[in-house]
């Protein structure tokens, strides 16, 4: 049995996959995003400890009968200081040193590529794009709200907050965005912008990343400035794909698998445009729909490592379990289960 753990801001979501590619229970968990909380990797070690226990309770297991696990957690090696305590959380909730811990972009590309070479990018409330190809790796992005994560739900919400304030002073002519936006946020005058995000919401950056879905609606009614926004996205993660393909030494005539993940590629306009852009660029890229979840995803990463990779029979058998939203087929979730990856916002 393999343990896959695609943790994120909003949840932590658990698969266990039997070799034969039947998956015996799922779960979610709370969030284990640990950085700027009080309880800081202790947070990480709780939910890891009470969700690996239920989820193997639910398969009639033990954890110390896994045969391995991968656990993708966010903000992994982000902070190296606390590599040491986030494996030693890991090997606590397991009883075992069968496992391996990573960056849950590591389950977004081993759950859209099946484990398989090939580039994966991740558009939630952040942003960030992983790659494998012949044992190399490599991660693009992911630098977070305040200097990075380009296309993303946080970017799409902040380019729209931008454009409000330009709408409303007049640098902007009015578009369909000024009036969604007013009505989203209940503003009784438009300066309250300030005081909902910055002194009601604390800069919140999921609050801020569900304003993404404004500017969606704005542009499907017409506003141009809104559409740019959206285009301007898909051109930012097709950019990390490319930088992706270039570090990982792709040649120019190798084909790139290249997949997605993440709830911001629910809004049609981007992964339309993420497409047409793959299309057009000058090197050869296999467009592929995501395969699994993450959490599935991690699971096959876990066999993967273990050198007991599943047979073509047993991931035919995990496909027909897989149901058409990309969630795996729940056989006991806590919790509704989200659509999309880390802080889908769609």
């Amino acid at each position: 049995m393999f343990l896959g753990v695609d943790g994120g801001g909003t949840k932590t979501s658990m698969c266990l996959v039997a070799d034969d590619g039947r998956v015996a229970a799922t779960i979610q968990a709370p969030s284990c995003y640990y950085l700027g909380k009080r309880e800081g990797v202790a947070l990480v070690a709780r939910v890891l400890h009470d969700g690996v226990a239920e989820v193997c309770e639910r398969a009639g297991i033990t954890p110390a009968e896994l045969a391995h696990g991968f656990l993708g957690l966010p903000a992994y090696g982000e902070v190296s200081a606390d590599l040491p305590a986030l494996a030693a959380a890991a090997r606590a909730a397991l009883g075992h040193d069968r496992f391996a811990c990573g960056n849950d972009m590591v389950a977004g590309w081993a759950g859209s590529l099946g484990a398989h070479d090939g580039i994966n990018v991740v558009s939630g409330t952040g942003s960030i794009c992983y790659g494998e190809r012949e044992g190399q790796h490599v991660r693009v992005g992911g630098w977070g709200e305040l200097f990075g994560d380009e296309g993303s739900g946080y970017w799409i919400g902040m380019r729209g907050l931008q454009q409000f304030s330009q709408m409303s002073d007049g640098r902007l002519g009015e578009g369909p965005l000024l009036d969604l936006m007013r009505a989203r946020l209940g503003l009784a005058a438009d300066l309250d912008l300030v005081a909902v995000t910055i002194l009601r919401w604390r800069r919140d950056r999921r609050r801020v990343a569900a304003l993404s879905t404004v500017v969606t609606e704005a542009a499907d009614r017409g506003d141009e400035q809104a559409g740019e926004i959206l285009t301007d996205a898909a051109g930012e993660l097709v950019s990390l794909v490319d930088t992706a393909r270039r570090r990982l030494g792709f040649t120019e005539g190798e084909p790139v698998p290249v997949s997605y993940s993440g709830g911001v590629f629910s809004a049609p306009t981007v992964k339309d445009e993420f497409v047409r852009l793959l299309a057009q660029a000058p090197w050869d890229c296999e467009f592929r729909e995501p395969l699994y979840p993450p959490d599935v995803g991690a699971a096959l990463y876990a066999a993967k490592l273990s050198g007991a990779s599943l047979t073509p029979a047993a991931l035919a058998r995990l496909r027909e379990q897989i149901a058409p939203t990309g969630a795996a087929v729940p056989t006991g979730v806590i919790g509704a289960r989200p659509t999309g990856g880390d802080g889908a916002v769609w």
